[in-house]
């Protein structure tokens, strides 16, 4: 990764200080977009917000808006393009990231009762009200917390980072220190096929072993997350991008490393999950004692709380955004911004009610509930995948002016091979993820998630046909230019003018 090329371009354009270092405020309203947040996010605050990819990271690094992707690929496409492509990854994106957020509240909350579970020695029953009934609040909870300013949310997501990779630490020794060594399980086992248990019902090991990645590309997705806050970090296009890079690596090593620990660890597979319902917590009572366990326990659930925090956050900008952008049916209702707190408040509550809807379907139908919560990665990672092949697509047409920002691959091979693989990559396991996890295939075993993403994307191309093209014309300026605007896909002063004020008021 270069930290310098781009670098001659924003300084002709004006828009770093006397000691070179870029003003973010004024690279912002060069992308055509008022600065609508306080930076009050560190490098620090940003580390561990979310999950990434090298070539997302170059993109946000380029585009650091709230917006995301979704406002980068405005900016990615000629000028004919941009309302479609950025209707399709809007929505795509919205739909991603409410999905993610319900299904890691909904865990967070299953994890809260695995608890009690365990306290009271497996005697204690956990019904579907108890478990919604909990994420609800939690959800509401979480709303409550990112209304407050920017500079309190940025200390909330310092000790994400801490107690993140300080409980993961510690757990992983404490595991190694309270087993004792004839307990623990071969290197074949952890390692080789002596360990691959097969529980599909008739798919080859092959497919079983993909299916198993599901877990760890849900977890490792909504990557540009870091950017959804870009309008409120200081050094924006260095922060946002860095604090990519370093989370991959970060809870990647960390996650690898505390997976292989707790397979060692494990004992017996038939006594998993146990009675709570959680194989995590029911290796850690079986090794360590249930109070040490339990202690530890707060801790895990410390992490999903910030990571529920901080995807609340993230959705939110998007939702705010795209309101901005005339992409919701709402008039820009939740385009605005509190003068109180300088956060998007509507935009927050929207997406805190609405996020509670798939926790609900638990009622109804667990089958559908979990299908919305599995859906989280195939259309986030289609979202990503859209700028980024238009980058390379259009790469050198003269609507198309993609100026690199301080991390950038280039042009050569090592940046087409990178994109390339994240495209692929991206289209294969979305396959995977739409098959069904369990043979014969009934109506409870079928897996809706590609399903549903499917009618959402046709419906909203239906309603793109039959209304949204009148008034969204992809991602707009919030900036009233005297000249060409570099966003002007609205052809009217007056709608950004409009959002100008929404955004200031």
């Amino acid at each position: 990764m270069t930290t310098d090329m781009g670098s001659s371009a924003r300084r002709e354009n004006g828009t770093w200080d006397a000691q070179g270092v870029p003003d973010d405020d004024r690279n912002l309203e060069a992308l055509g977009y008022v600065p609508s947040f306080k930076r009050e996010f560190s490098n620090l605050a940003t580390l561990c917000v979310q999950h990434h990819g090298a070539s997302i990271a170059e993109i946000v690094s380029a585009f650091p808006t709230c917006g995301g992707l979704y406002t980068a690929s405005a900016q990615l496409v000629p000028k004919k393009h941009r309302p479609i492509v950025g209707w399709t990854v809007g929505w795509l994106n919205i739909l991603g990231q409410v999905a993610g957020l319900a299904s890691t509240e909904f865990g967070l909350s299953n994890m809260i009762w695995a608890a009690v579970v365990v306290a009271k020695d497996g005697d204690y029953a956990v019904t579907d009200g108890k478990v919604v009934g909990l994420f609800a609040g939690l959800l509401i909870f979480h709303g409550i917390l990112n209304c407050l300013a920017t500079r309190y949310l940025a200390r909330f997501t310092t000790s994400f980072v801490f107690v993140n990779l300080g409980a993961t630490l510690v757990i992983v020794i404490v595991l190694l220190a309270t087993t004792p060594r004839h307990e623990m399980h071969s290197g074949s086992y952890v390692f080789g096929s002596e360990g691959v248990i097969n529980q599909t019902g008739g798919w080859n090991n092959g497919l079983a072993f993909l299916f198993g990645l599901l877990s760890v590309q849900w977890t490792m997705t909504d990557y540009d997350a870091t950017a959804h806050i870009s309008e409120e970090v200081k050094r924006a296009a260095y922060a946002a991008p860095a604090a990519i890079f370093v989370a991959v690596i970060g809870t990647g090593l960390g996650g690898w490393l505390l997976n292989i620990v707790l397979v060692l660890c494990s004992g017996p597979f038939e006594n998993l999950p146990g009675p709570s319902n959680s194989a995590f917590l029911e290796i850690m009572a079986l090794r360590m004692g249930k109070p040490a366990a339990l202690f530890l326990w707060t801790f895990v659930c410390l992490t999903a709380f910030f990571v529920s925090q901080t995807a609340l956050q993230a959705c939110s900008r998007t939702v705010y955004a795209f309101s901005r952008d005339h992409g919701l049916p709402d008039g820009g209702y939740f385009g605005h911004v509190s003068q109180y707190t300088l956060t998007p408040l509507r935009a927050i509550w929207f997406t805190t009610i609405f996020s509670i809807l798939p926790g609900l379907l638990q009622f109804a139908s667990p089958v559908a509930a979990n299908a919305i919560f599995s859906l989280t990665a195939i259309a986030l990672d289609l979202s990503y995948i859209i700028p980024i092949f238009f980058r390379r697509v259009f790469q050198n047409h003269p609507e198309v002016q993609f100026t690199p920002g301080p991390f950038y691959m280039g042009d050569g091979l090592l940046g087409w091979a990178v994109n390339v693989n994240c495209i692929l990559w991206t289209l294969f396991v979305s396959v995977i993820f739409s098959l069904p996890t369990v043979l014969p295939v009934t109506k409870d075993t079928m897996n809706y998630a590609s399903v549903i993403t499917g009618i959402v994307i046709i419906l909203a191309g239906i309603w793109y046909i039959v209304d949204g093209r009148r008034h969204y014309h992809g991602p707009a300026s919030n900036v009233k230019h005297d000249s060409a605007d570099p966003l002007d896909e609205t052809g009217t002063d007056e709608v950004m003018e409009r959002d100008s004020k929404k955004s200031l008021s």
